[in-house]
Parts: structure tokens; C-alpha cells; sequence
């Protein structure tokens, strides 16, 4: 399944390590949902932490900002601390809002073929419609370029 820009964003209702966190919820708001394949791995950590830093200028722009992974609530709650995420990492542990967004890939590392979590991010508008969608994410500037995407919508 592809979500594209102009889809409706498919529903999700998660927990994260200080509570749940689901679309409905999050009506009227703009929504930075962003996939990641594991917790504490330097990409990730990175992204997290660009997220972070960031976050300050989402939140005037609207937005709420959550990462996602099929990492546990525990093991979120010690990685946001450890590196001091301000963003909310949600626990999707049977990876069916992966699924629904098309970030459960088959990728290939040394010629071994797996499945896995494309690193992606989507930007969801108030009414549930995808505004933005980056697939294949490369880390550096990739938080900048998705607040430039949320401050269009405003």
C-alpha cells in the first residue's frame, strides 16, 4: 500500500511511554509522523534528536510531532531518556501502522534480502489529509525540510 499526498491518512492509535497517542485525538492539528527502524541506533538517535531540537518551532506551527517503531514502550521510554527526546515515540510492536502507511519494506543489506522499516515521514493537515510524504529518508537536514513542509501549511 503507497499513502501519496492527497491521501487520507490511515487511522492509529498507539501507546507511547507517557500514554497513547492516535490521529482522532489529534484532529484540528497538524501531525508529523515520522517511522524509524530501532531505538539507540545512530540514525535514529540523530533523527530523534534533529526532531527534538525542532520541536519548539513545530509546536508554533501547530504541529505535533511522534515517532514510531516497532521498538516496546520501555524501551522508548529509556531511549528518549538517555538522549532527552522531547518528541513522543509510539510503540507499534505488531507494525500494523507501519503496514498502513507502506513503511514495512523488503530491503537488502550485503545481498541479504529482510523485512523492514523504511525510514519515512509523513505530514498530516487538521481534516486527516497527507500534505507531505519523504520515503528513503536520509537524516541530515531531513528535520528542517519537514518544518519548512509544516510552515507551508500554515
Amino acid at each position: 500500500m503507497t499513502i501519496d499526498v492527497g491521501s487520507k491518512a490511515p487511522e492509529f492509535d498507539l501507546e507511547t511511554d507517557t500514554g497513547r497517542v492516535s490521529l482522532a485525538a489529534l484532529k484540528g492539528r497538524t501531525v508529523v509522523l515520522y517511522f524509524y527502524p530501532k531505538d539507540d541506533t545512530p540514525g535514529c538517535t540523530n533523527e530523534g534528536k534533529d526532531f527534538s531540537a525542532l520541536l519548539p518551532e513545530f509546536q508554533k506551527a501547530g504541529a505535533v510531532v511522534i515517532g514510531a517503531s516497532k521498538d516496546s514502550v520501555k524501551a522508548h521510554g529509556k531511549f528518549r531518556a538517555k538522549y532527552d527526546l522531547k518528541v513522543e515515540l509510539a510503540s507499534d510492536p505488531d507494525g500494523k501502522t507501519i503496514d498502513a502507511y507502506g513503511s514495512w519494506v523488503e530491503k537488502s543489506l550485503y545481498g541479504r534480502q529482510y523485512m523492514g522499516i523504511d525510514r519515512s515521514t509523513f505530514v498530516i493537515d487538521g481534516r486527516g489529509v497527507v500534505r507531505a510524504v519523504w520515503h528513503k529518508v536520509k537524516v541530515a537536514g531531513h528535520a528542517e525540510a519537514v518544518l519548512k513542509a509544516v510552515r507551508a501549511l500554515v
